[in-house]
């Protein structure tokens, strides 16, 4: 058994944290220079602001809404994610770091425990050490503990705790949109759906030797985890990134060459020390470069530029 443990809102319950009068109150995070919105609480959700939205097109909505609104700070929920998984590592026989709010434990030892009443102890001990909400996901395979947190997210009966089984699996599979399962992107969501395959129901039923056709053998791979066969084991170790991003939006109109490159060597340098920290060299360097195409008024561009590195 696999459990998928999952910050709820994290930057915004970051941000919380040092603040609680804030909890209640709609929260967002920007982007760093403050362009679009990257994290929201469940109340801003509420107020319909859409992840990615740039903050120019919503100061009314926050203005009137009274919107608690930060900027990016990510030392700060570097730090407090370290606390997360510390506090997991203490309570997980076996644990993956899968994100900065995301981790997968390992439960297959606790073949005796009420999986429910553990996943409680979970949620109390990592809110009560670090003040982070959590949502926790519990299934056969790493696949199926995904589609079990996206439940224990809006599950009321048991508020932030869902544990996938033979009884309810096929019925929740029934309902969850192919979109949203994991390693199902846009482009292979809108090719299954033209192929009336549109829950993940009808993903796990329909024939594996078309789904390895069309989605490769990672689809066919997707589709027994979704049957309960495990095919992807914990890492405990993360591997090394095979590439290495960073970019930022603007929260003001940059009409000087001087302060863009200013920025790239900025985000250069970010890479870089990315790139030292897990000791890899790099063979390629893509710079690239948009206008805003929130503003179809003013003239548009996008270009990049691809380096080769002889490494």
């Amino acid at each position: 058994m696999f459990a998928l443990v999952d910050c709820n809102n994290f930057y915004a319950s970051c941000e919380r944290v040092f603040s609680p009068k804030l909890n209640n109150r709609p929260v967002i995070v920007l982007s760093n220079n403050d362009g679009c919105v990257i994290a929201r609480s469940n109340e801003a959700k509420a107020l319909g602001i859409k992840m990615g939205e740039p903050a120019f097109k919503i100061k009314e909505c926050l203005r009137k809404n009274n919107v608690a609104v930060f900027s990016s700070n990510f030392a700060l929920y570097g730090d407090m994610s370290q606390r997360v998984m510390n506090t997991l590592g203490t309570v997980a026989p076996e644990m993956e770091i899968y994100s900065i709010d995301e981790a997968f434990l390992d439960l297959s030892e606790l073949t005796h425990t009420n999986l429910q009443e553990y996943g409680r102890k979970i949620r109390d001990t990592v809110m009560r050490q670090t003040g982070i909400p959590i949502s926790i996901g519990i299934a056969s395979t790493k696949t199926l503990s995904k589609v079990a947190n996206h439940i224990a997210k809006r599950e009321k009966k048991d508020v932030g705790v869902f544990i996938l089984n033979d009884e309810n699996t096929e019925d929740t599979l029934s309902h969850f949109p192919i979109e949203n399962i994991w390693g199902i992107g846009r482009r292979y969501a809108a090719f299954l759906k033209s192929h009336n395959i549109h829950t993940a129901l009808e993903f796990r039923n329909a024939n594996e030797k078309w789904i390895k056709r069309h989605l490769t053998v990672t689809g066919a791979r997707m589709m027994r985890e979704l049957k309960g066969i495990s095919c992807l084991p914990l890492e405990s170790v993360r591997p090394d990134k095979k590439a290495i991003c960073t970019s930022r939006s603007f929260g003001i109109m940059v009409e000087e060459i001087a302060q863009l490159r200013e920025s790239v060597a900025t985000y250069a340098t970010r890479c870089a020390e990315k790139l030292r920290k897990q000791k890899s060299c790099a063979g390629i360097i893509t710079v690239f470069i948009n206008t805003n195409r929130f503003k179809p008024e003013l003239p548009q561009y996008n270009n990049c530029q691809v380096i080769k590195l002889s490494v």
